[in-house]
């Protein structure tokens, strides 16, 4: 049922599309040097995390490097499995540490489920990227990404959206300044964390796409990878 064409009417239907794509990528540099130039603010507080050496700082995360990004994966600390969805993003993430760090960047996933059963998943999972259990503090609240016990509701995506109880997806970005303070520069939630999934990305540029129209949730179909 879709359109066939000629040679030349697919060339000149393709330069029409990459005119398109030209402008949408110059309009990405834009809104990457607005997100760039947003103000910071000072991280107060002090976070512990669990990690496989034991208690750490905020500050241990970033490996010695003054840049990191904090992905928030969703794994409660009554659950046995992580969020398939955040499983599926995960899996991006595997092996891009080492390009990350070549650039001043640390890449670390924080979880609330604590550390032994957030290493037990890593491992069924083939994960080599560092994640650590910020199940006794207020890191995940504070951020926006889980809800405390009793609550109703929480406020996500800087409140344009009121979800819970539970846990949420997000990612967030931290600056370290050379009198070694703590910065928080960014954070994106929801939809924003799209662009951080190569696999829909590649599915993007199939004629059927992320083929998900009719499902009765986005993301049905996903499976944690050893459950396909």
């Amino acid at each position: 049922m879709h359109p066939v064409v000629s040679h030349e009417a697919w060339l000149a239907a393709s330069r029409e599309l990459l005119a398109k794509e030209k402008e949408f990528t110059r309009l990405r540099d834009e809104l990457s040097l607005q997100r760039r130039a947003l103000p910071w603010e000072r991280v107060e507080k002090d976070y512990s995390f669990e990690a496989p050496e034991g208690r750490v700082a905020l500050a241990d995360l970033f490996g010695g490097r003054s840049q990191l990004l904090v992905y928030h994966l969703m794994f409660g600390p009554d659950w046995t499995e992580a969020c398939k969805s955040c499983s599926f993003w995960a899996d991006n993430f595997n092996g891009i540490d080492i390009h990350l760090a070549h650039r001043d960047t640390a890449l670390v996933a924080v979880s609330r489920a604590p550390l032994a059963v957030l290493e037990t998943y890593r491992r069924r999972m083939g994960w080599t990227f560092r994640w650590v259990s910020s199940g006794e503090s207020d890191f995940n609240f504070d951020y926006k990404v889980s809800s405390r016990p009793g609550e109703a509701e929480m406020a996500y995506n800087f409140g344009t959206m009121t979800v819970g109880p539970g846990e949420m997806p997000g990612f967030s970005a931290f600056r370290r300044g050379d009198d070694g303070a703590i910065y928080h520069t960014y954070s994106t939630y929801a939809r924003g964390v799209d662009m951080l999934n190569g696999a829909y990305h590649l599915l993007d540029l199939t004629s059927k796409g992320r083929d998900e129209a009719g499902l009765s949730f986005t993301m049905e179909w996903v499976r944690r990878r050893d459950q396909y």
